[in-house]
């Protein structure tokens, strides 16, 4: 039953109004002493009344949720029911009656939020580092790139983890190294060596995560819901962007270029406490809605792991992976994506700060617009895709199209803004920002085909192809500086190898890429 008690003009009761479904319901009011503080808006005080034990059990079965909108009780409510009883029940936090798996999504974006503010922190802190230190573009270079080191070496591991032992034990110890890896990043600076082994610590740490995250959703996201969860999970990362692009400059302006390694450090380290709390589902979802016949990490014991983690290397179909024209195709496509994006991720503040003449707070919030469009184009792309696939179209069909479309996209903007066109800075500034954002249709595209073809084996098939992802971190990024000490052209350091990648990268795609499920099952 749903009860509507109506105000007057003097904020006293006026009248109740009332509906059932159920036909046996009797429903008697009687209120005594009610004053309400409402306010002149908010009239109407709504809320779900249980008339009997039996209709209370019904809607507790059907899971409607309980309304109570509009104003706060002072005084006495008293309602005479002649089978049962009226209850009155927040639904507070808001979040309390969601499924566990979408709180356990919800966190693991959070996760990835801090991800990329410490990892973005170094692409500001650099500039003031470098004066300090008598840091050219090369050493520059060196020491952001040092970061894909750590991340491309613990790629496959990364994936072989989590399948072993669940994404969840797997993410958790990997936000706990790189947060305490980045409160280091200040104290070893001085000391190369020191600062270099700092920052793999951090990409070793961050290294994990997508993978972790991958067989998390793999395990508890039915399939019509994955490009959604995937694109949300990963936008944490653009998130991330943002706000660390735009909290780093005040914070090296007032506080200096340490505190943001110390106070970004600090918040993986309250993201990994908070995580404590949060439950997997008790009841995982069937296999038949995941496409896979799953076990459950949970329910093994630490010597079963263990044993299974002695195993499992030879009971993974590797050379089955590399028999697939299709992993080859999310191989290449993921180099190409991670080229374009590690570079401009790196270089944009620095790029912004030249060509635009800007200080370190200005070029730091102009690098913010293409990460905060990403935002904006990922929920687009999601509903989108997820859209596609329910009305009938062909999984593959629609991850090629979003992949090309986060191809052709940045392909095209970057040529524009290399070509002497006669274009303001901030004109070049608005093309990139389009181009950049709508690369974030590969959360919809490359990095839902994991997942796709084998749900089973989605994290180690992501640890491979973001292992391969990572050289551009390494390479690209320590080669756009030195390409820039030789040629002082943005056009060329930065813009020249990215359009031929996403080029190439997207001939590549429309010819060998697949979503249709494998099995990988290994040969004799």
């Amino acid at each position: 039953m749903t009860a509507q008690i109506t105000l007057g003009p003097d904020r006293n009761l006026s009248y109740i109004s009332c509906c059932t479904k159920h036909k046996a319901s009797n429903f008697r009011a009687r209120v005594e002493n009610l004053s309400l503080n409402a306010s002149p808006f908010n009239r109407k005080l709504r809320f779900k009344v249980s008339c009997s034990i039996k209709e209370r059990e019904i809607e507790n079965v059907a899971g409607k949720n309980r309304i109570f909108n509009g104003s706060e009780v002072n005084d006495l409510l008293e309602e005479d029911i002649s089978d049962g009883e009226v209850g009155l029940e927040w639904d507070w936090p808001p979040w309390q009656n969601l499924p566990q798996r979408y709180k356990l999504i919800g966190t693991t974006s959070l996760a990835f939020v801090v991800c990329n503010m410490d990892k973005v922190n170094l692409s500001v802190a650099i500039i003031p580092m470098s004066h300090q230190f008598g840091w050219n573009a090369s050493v520059a270079g060196l020491v952001q790139s040092s970061f894909f080191w750590g991340y491309a070496l613990s790629q496959l591991p990364g994936g072989w983890l989590a399948k072993i032992f669940g994404g969840r034990k797997v993410l958790q110890v990997g936000v706990l190294v790189w947060s305490l890896a980045t409160t280091f990043v200040p104290i070893l600076a001085g000391f190369m060596p020191g600062l270099v082994f700092s920052r793999i610590l951090v990409g070793i740490g961050e290294g994990v995560s997508p993978s972790a995250a991958t067989d998390m959703i793999a395990r508890l996201i039915p399939i019509g819901e994955r490009s959604r969860a995937v694109s949300f999970v990963f936008s944490g990362l653009s998130v991330g962007s943002v706000l660390g692009l735009l909290f780093a400059p005040p914070l090296i302006k007032n506080y200096g270029w340490g505190s943001v390694f110390y106070i970004f450090g600090i918040l993986g380290v309250a993201w990994f406490l908070g995580f404590q709390f949060v439950q997997e589902d008790q009841a995982p979802l069937s296999a038949a809605s995941l496409s896979w016949p799953q076990s459950d990490p949970r329910s093994k014991s630490s010597n079963s792991s263990l044993e299974e983690l002695r195993t499992s290397l030879r009971d993974v179909p590797w050379k089955e992976f590399f028999k697939s024209k299709a992993v080859w195709a999310m191989i290449y496509a993921h180099f190409c994506g991670s080229w374009g994006h590690y570079t401009c991720l790196s270089w944009l503040p620095t790029y912004f700060s030249e060509e635009l003449n800007l200080d370190l707070t200005e070029a730091a919030w102009v690098s913010v617009l293409p990460p905060l469009a990403s935002i904006f184009v990922t929920s687009i792309a999601s509903q989108l895709a997820d859209n596609l696939i329910s009305k009938g179209v062909e999984t593959t069909v629609v991850r090629k199209i979003c992949q090309t479309i986060a191809f052709v996209s940045p392909a095209t903007c970057m040529i524009l803004s290399s070509l002497d066109l006669g274009l303001s800075p901030w004109e070049v500034v608005a093309i990139l920002t389009g181009g950049l954002a709508l690369s974030s249709f590969a959360l919809s595209g490359l990095y839902c085909t994991h997942q796709d073809i084998s749900p089973e084996y989605a994290s180690i098939l992501l640890g491979i192809t973001n292992t391969v992802g990572a050289i551009p971190g390494i390479v690209g990024v320590a080669l756009t500086g030195y390409l820039f000490d030789s040629t002082h052209s943005w056009g060329i350091s930065l813009f020249a190898p990215s359009i031929f990648f996403y080029l190439t990268g997207t001939i590549v795609w429309l010819t060998l890429a697949s979503s249709k499920p494998q099995t990988f099952e290994k040969s004799d």
